[in-house]
């Protein structure tokens, strides 16, 4: 039986790349809309989605957080991938002949550096893999793309430059979402808990609700706030922990974060990721 995973965009994007990469054993499907890939999970249309949450260069990705508590999926996993920018032409081009390049615009202005030193002007497109499918429809010399190497790859592109972007850290963290979950102790790193929850509308009641952690020698890695419905009161909180619910800090933190919230709700625990730092 072929397994899949489903993420947001067309076949080369780095999304794509995050599946191959994490889940080389599942064929990878290919949706419009962050909203047609959990979809295609809830109907049964994929068995994992491969959703991106956060650049380590331009911060959380739009509406994800949002999304993730609506799903009724479960997070099992987390993904790393190590966003690589490459110049692509039409087989047999010189760099010498390109003029334009064509990319989405978050990564033309990371590779401003090489485009300036070599006369590239910037050619904004729909996203990435979209733009190294229209250059080799198109079959111009002098009009490349800056996609992944995966992209050159499934379009038959020529790698003319590689790795041309301008800081050498940029990274995508990912989350591997499945219609069950998995609460079992895994991996060699530890474990790492993601929840949303709103607090109450009491003074003080986040100072308190985080008290707990801090008590228990809890680490919060990530605690980030947003609004809920188009409410500028009502605040939803997205939280990744390390730890288990079962473990006991961890628990008891947990117990104090529910007497100071309306709702609390665990989106999964899951390996923590060797490549975070």
């Amino acid at each position: 039986m072929t397994h899949r995973i489903a993420f947001q965009g067309e076949l080369g994007a780095y999304s794509h790349q995050a599946c191959r990469e994490a889940r080389p054993d599942h064929e990878a499907l290919a949706c419009r809309t962050f909203e047609d890939v959990i979809e295609a999970v809830r109907q049964s249309e994929a068995d994992l989605a491969m959703l991106p949450v956060e650049n380590s260069t331009y911060g959380r990705v739009a509406d994800i957080h949002s999304l993730l508590p609506q799903s009724g999926l479960h997070i099992i996993d987390e993904a790393f991938v190590r966003v690589h920018i490459n110049l692509l032409a039409v087989p047999g081009t010189p760099l010498g002949v390109v003029t334009q390049a064509m990319s989405h615009t978050v990564l033309l202005g990371q590779c401003r550096k090489f485009l300036s030193e070599h006369g590239i002007h910037r050619v904004t497109g729909a996203d990435t893999a979209g733009s190294a499918r229209h250059v080799a429809e198109k079959g111009d010399p002098a009009l490349a793309a800056l996609a992944s190497e995966l992209a050159g790859e499934i379009y038959g592109l020529d790698v003319l430059a590689r790795h041309i972007e301008d800081e050498g850290n940029n990274t995508t963290r990912f989350l591997i979402m499945s219609r069950q979950a998995d609460m079992s102790r895994r991996g060699a790193h530890g474990m790492i808990t993601s929840f949303v929850f709103q607090v109450r509308n009491i003074p003080a009641a986040l100072y308190k609700a985080m008290g707990g952690f801090a008590t228990n020698g809890v680490n919060m890695t990530k605690l980030e706030s947003y609004m809920v419905g188009g409410s500028f009161t009502a605040t939803q909180f997205y939280a990744d922990i390390e730890g288990h619910p079962d473990d006991p800090g961890v628990k008891l933190a947990l117990d104090e974060l529910g007497y100071f919230t309306d709702m609390l709700e665990i989106l999964g625990t899951y390996p923590r990721d060797p490549r975070r730092v």
